[in-house]
């Protein structure tokens, strides 16, 4: 999908599917050598020098690939004139049976930040999990960036984060109006990401 300024965005990561003559490829340029490795070098890369430089997202990553609330197709990552530069992940969770999604984690590289990369992956990671029948995304996050998504606190509509996080700090939007009416409690997420949280 090009998205204009060489931007070729949301391609979904194949595991197991790259083949020889990708490892191959990447052998010879001296690049990771799988797509997890690439994965891994993005988040790295898009919060070293933060609070966050610690490389957790990237191993919650390579951890909830293991899970099977992991969705390969909303897995996602995006290319800036040519490169890949930026990941998204949306992971199934779940509140009284109904099956929502969380988002994260969600990093560009650095030199790539600031044109518009990190806001094609969450508008269209959303639409994509739309069409993919899920009606809404939970986040834990800043506010000030998901706001302009159009994130709400998740408190709003009843509902509460499963780990311990100031309330403006959890959010969720419904992808479907009314996706969140007669639902209360708190939401079930996977073992991996609460380890995460606690971190």
């Amino acid at each position: 999908m090009d998205l204009g300024n060489n931007m070729n965005f949301l391609v979904p990561i194949f595991y197991f599917i790259f083949g020889g003559l990708a490892v191959l490829y990447y052998k010879r340029k001296g690049a990771p050598k799988t797509p997890e490795d690439v994965v891994d070098n993005i988040l790295k890369d898009a919060f070293k020098g933060t609070e966050k430089d610690s490389h957790k997202e990237a191993e919650l990553v390579r951890a909830l690939y293991q899970n099977e609330n992991f969705i390969k197709d909303l897995s996602l990552t995006a290319k800036y004139k040519g490169k890949t530069v930026g990941y998204i992940l949306f992971t199934k969770i779940k509140i009284n049976e109904e099956e929502f999604l969380a988002l994260g984690p969600v990093g560009v590289m650095r030199r790539f930040q600031k044109k518009g990369v990190g806001k094609s992956l969450i508008t269209q990671g959303q639409q994509l999990a739309k069409k993919k029948g899920f009606k809404g995304v939970f986040v834990a996050g800043d506010p000030n960036l998901f706001k302009k998504f159009g994130y709400k606190p998740a408190s709003e509509f009843g509902i509460k984060a499963p780990f311990e996080i100031p309330d403006e700090n959890f959010m969720g939007i419904e992808l479907v109006p009314g996706a969140f009416e007669g639902i209360s409690g708190t939401l079930e997420y996977p073992q991996e990401f609460l380890d995460f949280m606690k971190n």
